[in-house]
C-alpha cells in the first residue's frame, strides 16, 4: 500500500503540472484549492491562448501517455457525452511511441508462453511493423511454417493504466463535490464508464474471442476474410494471428496499380459493415483503412477486433426505425427512435426537442440520398440527444462511430456511392421479419412460460397482500423531490405557527399578571420579582424572531 501511495502521488504531480503547463490549472481552483498552485510553474504563455480547446486537451493527452490517449479515442465515440467543437479533435488524436526493445519482447513471450522464442517460432522479425500505446506487433513463422503477426503487450502498461484510471477517478469525484458543471455532466460516471472499456482493450484473450467469432460470422460472406488465432501461441498479454498480406484502403495507387475495382471495393464494404450491424447483430467498432485491407483477389480483409459492438434485436429494429423514419421525413419516427434507443429525461423540454428533430428532418428534405451521409445523420441525432442530455447506450454510440469511420473509407473509394441506398433494404427487411407471423409467433411461444409463471404466482401475492392488510402491515413507500420539498414546507410552517401559538399564551399570561398586580396593587404576585418586565423582553424578542424569519423566508 505504501509502494502504491508513493506511485499515485509522484503521477499525480506529472499529471496536474502538465495539466498547469497547457493553460488547464483554473481547475484545481474550480474544487477550492485557494493556495498557489505548487505545479502551475510560470504564466501560461501564449501560445497555448492561439490553440482552441480541443486542440490543448488533445496535445496534453498526447503528452501524458497511452492511458489519456486511449481514454481519448475511446471518448470520441461518445458524442452523447462529449461536446461537438472537442470530438472532433478527438479523432484526430494518434499514438506517437516508440518501440520497446527486442530484449523485453523475448523476455514477455518466454514467461507468457513459457519457453524461449527461439523454440517457439523458427523466425521472429526483431523490428516491429507497428507500435501503439498499449503494444506492437512482430512478423513472425511458425514451427509448421505458418506466417503470423504477434502482438505483444508493453511492459508494465497495466500497472500505469490503473495508476491513471485511479486518480482520474478519484479526481473527477472531489471535482463533482465542488464544482456544479462537473456534477451536471455526470463526469464521475463518465471517467469510470472509458474506464471499464480501456481495461478490457488490455485483455489480449477477450480480442482473441471476438476475432474467432468474427472467423465464425464471415464463413458466410464469401468477399470477407478474417484471420484465424493461433491459440497455442496467445495470452492475455500476447496474440497470434495469421499474416496478411493485403493493401491499405486509403492507398489509391496500389489499389489500382494491381487492378482492384475501387468502386465494387467500396460496396463490398459497406455491405459488409451493414451484414455485421443488421444481420448479425456484432460489428467492427473501428473499421478505418489500417483495420480493413483489400487482398489481391478482391476480397476484404479486417483484423483487430479489440473494439467491438453488440445490437440486441430490439436495437436493430431502433436503428432501422431510425434509418427509414429519417428517410421518409418524419418527425415522429425520428422522436420514436430516439425515445427508444436512449433513455429520454423527464425534464426534457419535448417541444424544443421536437423543434430541434425538426431541423434536423429540414436538413435532410429532398436531399438526394446519393448526397446524404448517414454517418453525419446519426452524428447529428447524437447532438440533439447531448444537447437534451438524452443519454445514448455505449453500442449506438460505438455504432455511430463505425458509421463515420466507414463512410470516409468508402467514399473516398467511391464518392458517388450512397450508404442510404445500400443501408435501407436491410433495414426494410429486418423490419418485414418483425412482422413476419412465423417470428411473431416465435416471440410469443418464447413468452408463453413466463406469462404462465406470473399467473401462477397470482394466488401467492394476493395471499401475502391479504396478510398484510388483516395484520395492518400494508406500506407504501413514495418518492418524489415535490413531495419532499412539500414536506419541508409543511414543517416550518407548523414550526412557526407553533412559535406564534407559544408567544400568544406568553402574551395571555403577562396580560393575567398585569391585571392580577394591578387588582392586589403590588409589583409582583410571583415571589415578589419582576416577572411582567423579564416576560416583556421575552415577548418582544419573540415578536421580533418571529418578524425576523418571515422577512427572511422571501414571502409575506
Amino acid at each position: 500500500m505504501r509502494g502504491k501511495r508513493i506511485r499515485h502521488v509522484m503521477r499525480y504531480r506529472v499529471i496536474a503540472s502538465t495539466i498547469a503547463r497547457y493553460g488547464f490549472g483554473l481547475v484545481s481552483d474550480e474544487i477550492g484549492s485557494r493556495r498557489r498552485n505548487i505545479f502551475a510553474g510560470n504564466k501560461t504563455t501564449n501560445e497555448w491562448h492561439m490553440k482552441s480547446l480541443g486542440e490543448r486537451i488533445c496535445l496534453l493527452l498526447e503528452e501524458l501517455g497511452p492511458t489519456f490517449v486511449k481514454l481519448g479515442q475511446i471518448a470520441s465515440t461518445r458524442p452523447d457525452l462529449i461536446p461537438a467543437e472537442i470530438l472532433k479533435e478527438l479523432e484526430t488524436l494518434q499514438d506517437h511511441v516508440q518501440p520497446f526493445p527486442y530484449n523485453e519482447v523475448a523476455s514477455i513471450i518466454e514467461k507468457e508462453l513459457g519457453a524461449p522464442i527461439e523454440s517457439l517460432f523458427k523466425h521472429f522479425s526483431i523490428t516491429p511493423l507497428a507500435a501503439a500505446s498499449i503494444g506492437q506487433v512482430h512478423r513472425a513463422t511458425l514451427k509448421d511454417g505458418n506466417d503470423v503477426v504477434v502482438k505483444i503487450q508493453r511492459p508494465d502498461i497495466q500497472r500505469l493504466i490503473e495508476t491513471d484510471l485511479e486518480i482520474l477517478i478519484d479526481w473527477a469525484r472531489l471535482t463533482e463535490g465542488a464544482v456544479e458543471w462537473a456534477k451536471h455532466y455526470r463526469l464521475r460516471e463518465i471517467i469510470e464508464e472509458l474506464s471499464v472499456a480501456l481495461l478490457l482493450e488490455l485483455d489480449y484473450s477477450l480480442e482473441a474471442r471476438n476475432t474467432e467469432k468474427f472467423v465464425e460470422l464471415s464463413a458466410c460472406i464469401d468477399y470477407l476474410y478474417v484471420p484465424n488465432v493461433f491459440r497455442g501461441y496467445s495470452t492475455k498479454r500476447i496474440l497470434t494471428t495469421a499474416y496478411i498480406d493485403g493493401v491499405n484502403l486509403s492507398d489509391d495507387e496500389e489499389l489500382k496499380r494491381q487492378g482492384l475495382d475501387l468502386k465494387l471495393l467500396a460496396e463490398r464494404m459497406t455491405n459488409a459493415i451493414f451484414h455485421q450491424i443488421l444481420v448479425e447483430g456484432i460489428f467492427h467498432g473501428d473499421p478505418h483503412p489500417g483495420n480493413v485491407m483489400a487482398l489481391p483477389d478482391g476480397r476484404l480483409a479486417m483484423i483487430d477486433f479489440g473494439m467491438i459492438g453488440r445490437l440486441s434485436a430490439s436495437m436493430k429494429h431502433h436503428f432501422a426505425t431510425f434509418v427509414i423514419a429519417l428517410r421518409n421525413q418524419s418527425t415522429r419516427g425520428v422522436i420514436r427512435a430516439i425515445n427508444q434507443m436512449g433513455v429520454v429525461p423527464d425534464e426534457v423540454d419535448v417541444n424544443k426537442l421536437y423543434s430541434d428533430v425538426d431541423e434536423l428532418r429540414e436538413k435532410y428534405y429532398n436531399v438526394p440520398l446519393n448526397q446524404t451521409s448517414i454517418g453525419t445523420a446519426v452524428s447529428d441525432l447524437f447532438n440533439v440527444a447531448y444537447k437534451h442530455r438524452i443519454k445514448i447506450p455505449t453500442e449506438l454510440t460505438l455504432l455511430g462511430k463505425c458509421l463515420l469511420t466507414m463512410e470516409g473509407v468508402v467514399t473516398a473509394l467511391d464518392p458517388n456511392i450512397s450508404i442510404f441506398d445500400i443501408a435501407e433494404p436491410f433495414g426494410k427487411k429486418l423490419l418485414l421479419e418483425r412482422l413476419n407471423p412465423k417470428r411473431i409467433l416465435q416471440n410469443i411461444s418464447e413468452e408463453i412460460p413466463e406469462y404462465i409463471d406470473m399467473v401462477k404466482e397470482i394466488p401467492l401475492h394476493l395471499k401475502q397482500l391479504t396478510r398484510m392488510l388483516s395484520n395492518g402491515r400494508l406500506r407504501i413507500d413514495l418518492e418524489s423531490p415535490q413531495v419532499t420539498m412539500l414536506l419541508e414546507k409543511l414543517d416550518r410552517i407548523s414550526n412557526r405557527l407553533a412559535f406564534s401559538i407559544v408567544m400568544l399564551a406568553l402574551s395571555i399570561v403577562m396580560c393575567g399578571l398585569i391585571i392580577g398586580t394591578s387588582i392586589m396593587h403590588s409589583q409582583s404576585i410571583l415571589w415578589r420579582m419582576p416577572v411582567i418586565e423579564i416576560g416583556f423582553v421575552v415577548t418582544i424578542f419573540m415578536f421580533v424572531l418571529l418578524i425576523y424569519s418571515i422577512f427572511r423566508s422571501g414571502r409575506f
